[in-house]
């Protein structure tokens, strides 16, 4: 596959992880699927916007960028039919990372969500009762949140979901770098082959 062609399909695969993340991090403002009467009842790690800022708003725009390489022109400049895919590639490199940092980010955010567990009303205060994760191996311990009710699998679940697509995020941004530096070494086979070598 060329290297335009295989941008696209990343560019595929990444809008939808970025819709669900954002959605995932907008279901996490409802603790146990309820209306919260106070914000600071919300666990703190939402607020980080893990899914809606990093594997959301800044996976988009490498998204459409990656959608937009298989249709760039390649007739070229300063006479190199290959030199404006090339750049569009290396333009390209640049726009993964931004998604690498977003996608990290919100990965490392879900972790701290998951290690630290959820903030949830012991019957006496909001806090978090949870610490080192040791909840996620015995789950008896959740009996220790009162309230919301079911806000230790609702936040488990949406956290996870998150891990793992922003993860998934990760490996499509990384696969775009090392597609973006072929194409921009090497151009793109519809243009005129690898490393200038014209195509029938």
């Amino acid at each position: 596959m060329c290297s335009g062609g295989c941008a696209k399909c990343l560019g595929i695969t990444l809008i939808p992880l970025a819709v669900l993340c954002t959605l995932a991090n907008i279901l996490l403002f409802f603790p146990g699927g309820e209306v919260v009467s106070n914000n600071e009842h919300i666990t703190d790690e939402v607020w980080y916007f893990g899914g809606m800022l990093g594997s959301g708003v800044l996976m988009i725009f490498p998204a459409l960028v990656f959608l937009g390489l298989k249709n760039n022109d390649c007739c070229g400049c300063c006479g190199n039919e290959s030199c404006g895919k090339r750049f569009a590639m290396f333009t390209s490199i640049i726009f993964a990372a931004v998604g690498l940092l977003g996608a990290g980010y919100c990965f490392v955010v879900s972790a701290v969500a998951l290690n630290r567990g959820p903030k949830c009303n012991n019957g006496s205060n909001w806090n978090y009762p949870f610490e080192n994760g040791n909840y996620l191996s015995n789950d008896t311990m959740w009996a220790l949140c009162k309230s919301p009710e079911h806000i230790i699998p609702w936040n488990l679940t949406l956290f996870s979901l998150l891990l793992i697509m922003s993860g998934i995020q990760v490996v499509l941004c990384a696969i775009q770098v090392v597609n973006g530096l072929i194409g921009t070494i090497c151009g793109d086979c519809t243009c005129c082959g690898c490393c200038g070598v014209n195509q029938p």
